[in-house]
């Protein structure tokens, strides 16, 4: 696996990032990964960020990880979740412009707030063709609702920032196709859980995007 510091631009803000590329030859299915609240201390190398990109490496899928505005070196400032989804737009650009990446076989992930600005982005971009939400704070009514692609929600048991009793409301509404699981003893932060999210999200997009999968 390769790992290289990138920027890229979004209008006229410069957003840094990292792409890993899995070892070997071809075209990959690339997935864009996004972080945390920014306001707490979220940013690109967030513990579940790191994690799900090298489970992504290790499945033969392309990675970026990168920091929304006004977090590291990535220029201008906090937007609400407004000016995030041009961000995760230009992420979605950038890496679909590499060389190593099938331009048809893109995933989303995100993680928390992450999540939520992924969801909205996915809901509109047709160039996402799965989309996995790790701690995704909800509430009626939600894109997820209509929905109709492949997705993959994951929640920890202690998170309290969305009781797993809140969940019922959505999960058993999803559209199909889907998948959702609630990790037991895991809190909103899955210190010490990472090892058992990422390779769910890895296999997860290794049979979302693979090449039979969008034909």
């Amino acid at each position: 696996m390769s790992e290289t510091r990138a920027t890229f631009p979004c209008d006229n803000l410069s957003l840094e990032g990292v792409y890993n590329v899995p070892d070997g030859e071809g075209h990959f299915a690339a997935v864009v990964v996004c972080h945390p609240h920014p306001l707490y201390g979220g940013m690109m190398d967030n513990n579940v960020v790191i994690a799900v990109c090298q489970a992504l490496a290790q499945a033969s899928i392309i990675s970026l990880r990168f920091n929304f505005r006004g977090v590291g070196l990535s220029q201008g400032q906090h937007d609400n979740s407004i000016g995030e989804q041009d961000d995760i737009g230009a992420a979605l650009s950038f890496i679909a412009s590499l060389e190593q990446v099938d331009r048809e076989r893109l995933g989303l992930c995100g993680y928390s707030f992450g999540a939520g600005v992924a969801l909205d982005v996915a809901a509109r971009d047709e160039r996402v063709k799965a989309l996995a939400l790790v701690s995704p704070l909800l509430s009626h009514p939600s894109p997820i609702e209509s929905y109709g692609k492949p997705k993959l929600l994951l929640w920890g048991s202690r998170d309290l920032a969305l009781p797993a009793a809140d969940l019922k409301s959505f999960t058993d509404e999803l559209p199909e196709p889907r998948q959702y699981e609630i990790i037991s003893g895991a809190d909103h932060f899955w210190w010490g859980y990472e090892g058992e999210i990422a390779p769910r999200i890895a296999t997860f997009f290794t049979d979302t995007l693979h090449p039979d999968s969008q034909s």
